[in-house]
């Protein structure tokens, strides 16, 4: 299995950075190349994604800035995508995030979705920072 990951850096603080990416209801704000809305529908989430629906679950804990996503067509058939919201010195901040090649991905497929998670690091920029 490939696994590929990314980390960008922020000039926000880790607190603001985890604030915002652990919101499930920000999704579809940075993740714009996945996440087009964010239902609630019996206390779980779903993602409108272009090619559909799919659950979407977040664990996420301040203190390790753990942010661990999970999705899927399934709730019992979850994808895993670690990631991590790092405090750098200066009031910066890091996001870091593995995506894995999972079965039924194709190579075509896993790169596009790599270079859209490259896109949506721009989007968190934009989004959070003052320029």
């Amino acid at each position: 299995m490939k696994s590929h990951t990314q980390t960008q850096t922020f000039t926000v603080s880790k607190q603001t950075l985890f604030t915002f990416l652990s919101n499930i209801q920000n999704l579809p704000k940075w993740a714009t190349g996945f996440a087009r809305e964010v239902k609630e529908v019996d206390r779980k989430f779903k993602v409108v994604t272009p090619d559909g629906e799919i659950f979407f679950r977040m664990e996420s804990d301040i203190n390790t800035g753990i942010i661990d996503m999970y999705c899927g067509d399934s709730e019992n058939e979850l994808a895993y995508f670690p990631s991590r919201v790092i405090d750098l010195p200066g009031d910066n901040s890091a996001f870091h995030i593995t995506n894995f090649q999972w079965p039924g991905i194709t190579d075509e497929m896993f790169e596009t979705e790599n270079a859209i998670l490259a896109e949506e690091f721009e989007n968190i920029k934009q989004l959070l920072e003052i320029n």
